[in-house]
């Protein structure tokens, strides 16, 4: 499964030949440089690992030094490994830019979505609340109700949906269609959402037929 990694620049909208207008997100995807082969012999299995976006040289310490030297290229801040094999064979220092994918491909997008904080079951898990206002109830519209049973089992059961910490998940987006490929200005652009905010790194997957 080929693949590159970006950056989320944000989102526009085009129009198709039929007039309909399609949401689109504009990524900058690589160049990408591959500072490590894996193979079955080394380490038990077939993966590349791709460097993205320069990082200075003061921020970088001994050992990521080293690493990227090996590739002949300077420190960069995002490392991600892609297994199995690419269709082409890369060697270490190669370049891999947003040439691999064309338009109408389809490709797979994982990221990290946006952080929400600590937040409650009504915007969490879509909660309709306790209801009206009678009865003697105050301050109750937003609050989850009844947790469990009584005396059997006299807990909490895990996984019971909750307040708590919402967004900053790993998430990956299936199937998004390939609307653009601007090779020039290394940019990249996909039909829909992908997860994450503006600026936040993303890896992108291709699908072979």
């Amino acid at each position: 499964m080929a693949g590159i990694i970006g950056k989320k620049i944000g989102m526009t909208s085009v129009f198709s030949v039929e007039g309909r207008n399609i949401p689109c997100t504009v990524i900058e995807a690589g160049p990408c440089i591959v500072t490590q082969v894996k193979t079955a012999e080394t380490d038990g299995y077939h993966a590349l690992q791709l460097a993205f976006d320069e990082k200075r040289e003061r921020s970088a310490n001994k050992a990521e030094f080293g690493h990227f030297k090996k590739a002949g290229t300077t420190p960069k801040r995002k490392v991600v490994e892609f297994k199995d094999t690419f269709r082409e064979r890369f060697d270490l220092g190669d370049t891999i830019t947003v040439s691999i994918f064309s338009e109408n491909d389809y490709v797979d997008v994982e990221g990290v979505s946006k952080g929400k904080g600590f937040q409650g079951v009504v915007r969490r898990h879509g909660f309709g609340g306790v209801g009206g206002t009678t009865h003697g109830q105050h301050n109750r519209n937003r609050a989850p109700g009844s947790l469990g049973a009584s005396s059997w089992p006299s807990k909490v059961m895990k996984g019971l949906r909750m307040a708590g910490q919402m967004g900053g998940d790993k998430m990956t987006i299936e199937n998004l269609l390939v609307i653009k490929v601007i090779p020039e200005q290394n940019i990249l652009v996909l039909k829909g959402s992908v997860p994450g905010a503006k600026g936040s790194y993303i890896s992108i997957r291709k699908q072979w037929n």
